[in-house]
């Protein structure tokens, strides 16, 4: 079978800005156990804590703005995607924009892909 990882990565970012954008705390259905999160200097592991930290984050409103998108095959034998994304955040009732930049290794499993690993990070000019 053969996938289309650019369409994929697409598709998938703007389904994860927009959830996470609308309501973080229903993230957890991307993410497994074994996932893990970099967040700035922060490392957790498993959905449950992945959650937890997001819907930590001490802001109300977030909107996502896609600058770029790459995606890449990340192994000949699974099918698994590398998806690096940079953008701008607006936060709350921030006028200024945060840029950041954020990479998601997307594993398939039964028709479907989950995170197994996301790291975030801010991007300080």
């Amino acid at each position: 079978m053969s996938v289309n990882f650019q369409s994929l990565a697409e598709e998938f970012t703007k389904f994860y800005y927009a959830q996470f954008d609308s309501d973080r705390s229903q993230l957890g259905n991307l993410y497994r156990d074994h996932s893990m999160l970099t967040f700035e200097t922060s490392q957790l592991q498993g959905a449950k804590n992945i959650i937890e930290k997001l819907v930590s984050l001490p802001f109300q409103k977030v909107a996502h703005r896609i600058s770029t998108l790459d995606a890449q095959p990340s192994s000949p034998d699974i099918g698994s995607v590398l998806v690096m994304v940079t953008g701008e955040l607006l936060v709350d009732e921030e006028q200024n924009p945060q840029r950041y930049s954020q990479v998601f290794h997307l594993i398939p499993e039964g028709g479907s892909y989950y995170v197994f690993n996301d790291i975030f990070r801010l991007n300080y000019s």
